[in-house]
């Protein structure tokens, strides 16, 4: 049973807000994730231990000069679809969530499960990721 969209909306727009865009369906996911380049998933989750920090962790993470050609979140509990084929993506990772997993082409370069959120404030959350941003994507000129 999904969660209730009324609680969840708040943290969906936690992301949305700062450009994520949500995947709710499996052609979304799967449009995603077939572009080339690289693409940022964000398992979006309502637990406050992990997803507490890690909502604010991808905020500072997207301040980095350096970061995925596209960012894109499903919400763990609530678009089950979406999140179903994500996951189908990286199956040598049990579920998870939240979690990141960045995608070079397709493939997944870097993740990042729950228990390496977990206990991490959102500046060690973004220093994570931003180090993969830096090993794993183009840099932007402006």
């Amino acid at each position: 049973m999904p969660y209730d969209p009324a609680m969840v909306q708040p943290m969906r727009e936690e992301l949305t807000s700062i450009g994520v865009k949500e995947l709710l369906s499996a052609d979304q996911v799967d449009t995603a994730f077939t572009s080339p380049g690289t693409t940022l998933l964000v398992i979006n989750s309502v637990c406050g231990c992990a997803a507490g920090m890690a909502r604010p962790g991808i905020r500072l993470a997207l301040q980095s000069d350096v970061k995925p050609d596209q960012v894109v979140t499903v919400f763990a509990g609530q678009d089950l679809e979406a999140v179903s084929k994500a996951r189908a993506y990286f199956p040598e990772f049990p579920p998870s969530s939240p979690c990141f997993a960045l995608f070079k082409d397709g493939k997944v370069v870097h993740f990042v499960p729950r228990h390496n959120i977990e206990g991490q404030d959102a500046v060690a959350v973004a220093n994570n990721l931003v180090a993969s941003f830096n090993e794993h994507c183009k840099k932007t000129t402006v």
